[in-house]
This record gives C-alpha cells, structure tokens and sequence, in this order.
C-alpha cells in the first residue's frame, strides 16, 4: 500500500482537556467529508497523519487521527495529539508505515508540539 503523511498543520486547537477518541473523530470527519452524493477525501487527510493513496474512501485507508469535527469546524485536539506521539514512539504497538513518512509524520506532530507550547516527547 502507497502511504503518504498528511495532515494539517494549522487547524485551529482545540481546548486541552477534550477527551480524545480516535474512532469517533474520524467518524466526524468522514461525516463531515461527505456531502450528499460527494465525498471529499482531502477534508479527512486534513485530520489523519497518514493515508493509502490507492483508497481515500474507506476509514481503513487512515491511520493516526489528530483532530475531531467540533460544531462544524476541523480542530486538532492536543490529546489526540498527544496520543499519535506515543504510537510513534511504539505506544500500543506502534505504527506500521514506512521510515519516511514516520519522519514527516513526526515534522507535523513537532509543529503541534511548538503552537502548543510543549516538548515533543523524543
């Protein structure tokens, strides 16, 4: 499978103590991708580390979801953050992809780590 890091850098944050949960945030922003008959996949890559190219329209094809659909608007949740970090430092059996989207991946989580004013955990 063709993975790539993805993942906006500049969703706005939001509040610190928002409990995170990876599957319903990518449930919302595969809601929020959809609209009518269309399905947008750039909206969900906006919020997962990483995608499979080959098959932007099922869940499986995103791994490390970071931000949730909160009142309409994609937010990166510090949690959720905080939470791919640990699997990319071998948390709940780490992730499977490729060394050099793994380094992207960390270059995306490092600027979340800045705006939130917090040292990256490696």
């Amino acid at each position: 499978m063709p993975w790539k890091a993805s993942g906006a850098t500049d969703l706005p944050l939001a509040d610190s103590d928002r409990e995170w949960d990876g599957d319903a945030a990518t449930e919302s922003m595969f809601e929020w991708a959809r609209k009518g008959d269309e399905f947008k996949p750039h909206r969900v890559r906006l919020g997962h580390f990483a995608y499979n190219t080959d098959d932007t329209e099922r869940e499986s094809s995103y791994k490390l979801p970071f931000a949730h659909v909160i009142n309409g608007e994609l937010k990166a949740v510090p949690r959720g953050i905080h939470a791919v970090a640990a699997v990319l430092e071998g948390a709940r059996g780490g992730v499977d992809l490729p060394d050099d989207v793994i380094r992207d991946i960390r270059k995306r989580v490092e600027a979340y780590y800045e705006r939130m004013g917090e040292d990256v955990p490696w």
